[in-house]
């Protein structure tokens, strides 16, 4: 590795994640090495971080590919934060730079590093980790099925929709058993069963859109109503310019995590009396279904909110209909 000059101010370091390798650049500084990505180079990689005397070191989600060096950057206590690929690409379009390699990614990713500094998020547990597993497969597996379900209709021949059967009743059943997988992990936090309890006390919100709860929004709480409608990707943004007013459009967010509130919502607005009120009241004064749908997700996720903060069981008295 190239020798290091000037180390006594805190750097800020990005890390590009590919399958083979692993590219470090420091902001304002020539200095940059790779290294390959595999478990027994990653001491002598976090050796050189340590001496770097890091402020922040930023890397990108990847799908999974940067997790095991996140995890080692976490256990030895460096300061490291994961970032959405897409903001840091279009911080990469406004300084310009519109060429990509891994190298350029990675001084790009201190910059962003330096310029934004984002937050330290708390580090994950294990336990924390396996239910975010567990939650992550249980998605992909509903999505195979509904993708099966979907052909199963405009099968060719017997012999294919017999085929595609046999599969949708073998993801049915995985999908039961990581169920149980799931209420197994739950056992392990006595913080996560009250949420459970609190948070499937409201009439919409079953098993599996709580337990998606849990695992793809630990802030669920912690936050107020604009910061956790804006995590989820449900508040309305704003599009103006000069005189003109546009249209408010949800954007961003976790999708996973809006897709398990829409499905809570939907029942909520037949079967909880605050959520199908509200979604009436919006309905009355002419709001487009899809406008009403989200405004009740949206009250959905804020009643939620205030609920876990306050630990406090469903009351309809405590949640009276607003517009």
């Amino acid at each position: 590795m190239p020798s290091k000059t000037n180390k006594k101010r805190r750097t800020f370091i990005g890390i590009d994640v590919s399958k083979k390798l692993l590219e470090v650049a420091v902001h304002q500084s020539d200095y940059h090495f790779s290294c390959p990505n595999e478990p027994q180079k990653l001491p002598l990689l976090l050796s050189e971080l340590i001496s770097l005397r890091p402020a922040r070191i930023l890397l990108e989600a990847t799908g999974g590919l940067e997790r095991p060096l996140l995890h080692a950057l976490q256990a030895i206590g460096l300061p490291v934060v994961v970032v959405n690929p897409r903001q840091v690409r279009d911080f990469a379009k406004a300084l310009g730079l519109l060429a990509k390699t891994d190298r350029l990614d990675a001084r790009v990713l201190a910059h962003f590093a330096a310029a934004i500094q984002p937050p330290l998020r708390p580090l994950k547990t294990q336990d924390d980790t396996e239910l975010d597993a567990l939650m992550g497969r249980r998605n992909q597996l509903s999505d195979m099925l509904t993708a099966e379900k979907n052909r199963r209709g405009s099968a060719a021949t017997n012999i294919t929709r017999h085929d595609i059967e046999e599969h949708i009743e073998w993801l049915e059943e995985r999908l039961k058993e990581l169920d149980e997988k799931l209420k197994q992990q739950l056992q392990c936090s006595t913080v996560w069963q009250q949420k459970d309890k609190v948070l499937q006390s409201v009439k919409g919100v079953g098993f599996v859109t709580s337990m998606s709860l849990l695992a793809d929004c630990p802030e669920l709480g912690q936050l107020n109503r604009h910061q956790i409608a804006k995590l989820a990707g449900v508040a309305p943004l704003n599009r103006d310019s000069g005189q003109q007013r546009g249209a408010r459009h949800i954007w961003g967010g976790r999708a996973q995590l809006r897709c398990k509130l829409y499905m809570a919502t939907l029942a909520a607005i037949r079967f909880n009396p605050v959520i199908k009120s509200f979604y009436q009241r919006l309905i009355n004064r002419n709001k487009l279904k899809k406008v009403a749908i989200v405004a009740c997700m949206r009250k959905l996720l804020t009643i939620l909110n205030v609920m876990v903060r306050e630990n406090k069981l469903w009351n309809v008295k405590a949640h009276p209909v607003s517009a």
